[in-house]
């Protein structure tokens, strides 16, 4: 989507998008239209039963063109950008290719007007690329989209916005690609190939340095797999030299059959999103580079396939993480784990990092807790919980902040090694947090997010259609923006 700001509408614009907020959808004014176009406009929202509430769209034909008014609610920024992705949402297969929103007369901020083409822009994003007979009228058509009337500090809000949009394409593709394309050597491909060039500093750990390093707990998942495993580091020295300040660690288990405690065969296709922490620490270390913060930040991604051949890893099975800490693996499904607590480590020893945050479709459990609405929140600093759940709040992608506590703790000890990698039915994400919890050393703030319900969507949302939602980028982008940028 070509997005492009301008001082004022082109004469050849014939359709034109209005915002409209909520306690102004009974006093419509539309710059530019005659008395008699304008009663045009009001009857058609009238009749459409448009209030403005954010994401609602009303349209009306006039002798000028066509004319859409776009609900953003109370005007807040959340609610220009749900306009913004209802405005795509509309046009995208219209065979419309370009459209003008004019911001003239609006109390939009600059930070208003760039989240609502972020908005458009992030609707528009689609994977067709193994639709080869897609029909010609399901294709997407809209290309353009031009802005007129944006208030002064526009172009600075929207290389932000525009950064954190091109982090969200590259963390959606990553998603979606189907586990025969993207396996643990491919996403090292992939993600180092798309930030080339951007500034930042890439390392990868293969299987022969991880026996080196004793990663008994992340080598145990992969062993069952042909295909090997991989730690893809990427780190961006925003504010200078020094160790960077926060670590974002993501699960990247690029396919989870379950291993010998084998998923049932229905539904199991979806375990390809299974490394959506991962997916999501990339686009956020892509958009961090590319508005260039000003802030020391690494991101580790986690890559294993979880397979169940004749060398896979067995229930009862102990393995010695990197920590020296030994795992009794009771349930081979429970493998996100296994690889975060030896990411977690080894970011800490090699980066000596004082802030964590992982990122992980964890726990099914998590889905029953929140269904597909929010992300769970675990973590060891109030402080840290806090900032973390206002940068939900500002970013529109949601958490809910659960306990921790010893009496959670005590349910994952085992009676033959320092602990067991899954606790009983009950409170099973609270479990599976206090088990990456005890990799983490004293004195480094963590916290967790379980984003199982939440990067795969099974209906289009305000911000993305059906399929790959990105959930975690701005989440993590906002959390960087607003805590370690000066």
């Amino acid at each position: 989507m070509n997005v492009t700001f301008a001082a004022s509408r082109s004469e050849a614009s014939s359709i034109i998008a209005y915002p409209v907020t909520k306690d102004g959808a009974e006093k419509i004014a539309v710059p530019g239209l005659d008395d008699a176009a304008l009663a045009l406009v009001v009857a058609a929202a009238s009749g459409q039963r448009f209030k403005g509430e954010a994401g609602s769209v009303a349209e009306a034909y006039v002798p000028s063109g066509r004319v859409l008014l776009l609900g953003v609610g109370s005007g807040d920024d959340a609610g220009y950008e749900r306009a913004g992705g209802a405005l795509t949402a509309r046009l995208l297969t219209s065979g419309v290719t370009a459209v003008t929103v004019d911001l003239s007369g609006t109390r939009a901020t600059a930070e208003a007007a760039a989240r609502l083409a972020a908005g458009a822009a992030q609707r528009a994003w689609r994977y067709d690329v193994y639709r080869t007979k897609l029909p010609a009228d399901a294709k997407p058509t809209l290309t353009d989209i031009t802005i007129v009337g944006a208030p002064e500090g526009i172009d600075a809000a929207w290389t932000a916005r525009d950064a954190v949009t091109k982090g969200l394409e590259l963390t959606k593709t990553l998603v979606t690609l189907p586990a025969n394309i993207l396996y643990p050597d491919s996403f090292v491909e992939r993600v180092t190939k798309d930030v080339e060039g951007l500034g930042l500093e890439i390392t990868v750990v293969d299987e022969a340095a991880m026996q080196e390093l004793g990663m008994g707990a992340l080598l145990g998942v992969s062993q069952g797999s042909r295909r090997e495993a991989r730690i893809l580091a990427l780190r961006w020295n925003g504010a200078g030299e020094g160790d960077p300040a926060v670590a974002l660690v993501g699960k990247g288990v690029t396919f989870d059959t379950g291993g010998i405690s084998i998923k049932p065969a229905g539904g199991m296709e979806d375990m390809k999103w299974d490394m959506g922490g991962a997916g999501a620490v990339a686009g956020t270390m892509k958009a961090l580079a590319l508005r260039k913060a000003k802030a020391n930040v690494i991101g580790v991604m986690g890559l294993v396939e979880n397979m169940p051949d004749g060398n896979a890893q067995r229930p009862g099975d102990v393995v010695t993480s990197m920590s020296g800490q030994t795992i009794e693996v009771i349930n081979t499904d429970a493998e996100g784990r296994l690889v975060l607590c030896d990411c977690v480590t080894w970011v800490q020893r090699t980066h000596k990092v004082k802030t964590i945050v992982d990122l992980a479709t964890l726990t099914g459990a998590m889905i029953v807790s929140l269904g597909n609405e929010m992300g769970g929140l675990f973590a060891n600093d109030d402080a840290l919980a806090d900032q973390l759940l206002a940068a939900s709040e500002t970013s529109g992608d949601l958490l809910w902040r659960f306990p921790l506590s010893s009496g959670y703790d005590k349910l994952i000890d085992s009676p033959i090694a320092d602990m067991k990698n899954v606790g009983p039915r009950g409170g099973g994400s609270i479990t599976a947090a206090q088990f990456i919890q005890r990799f983490v050393e004293d004195g480094v703030k963590w916290a967790h997010l379980d984003i199982a319900g939440m990067v795969w969507s099974d209906k289009d949302g305000p911000t993305w259609g059906k399929g790959a939602t990105g959930y975690g980028v701005r989440i993590l982008d906002t959390f960087i923006a607003s805590n370690f940028e000066g």
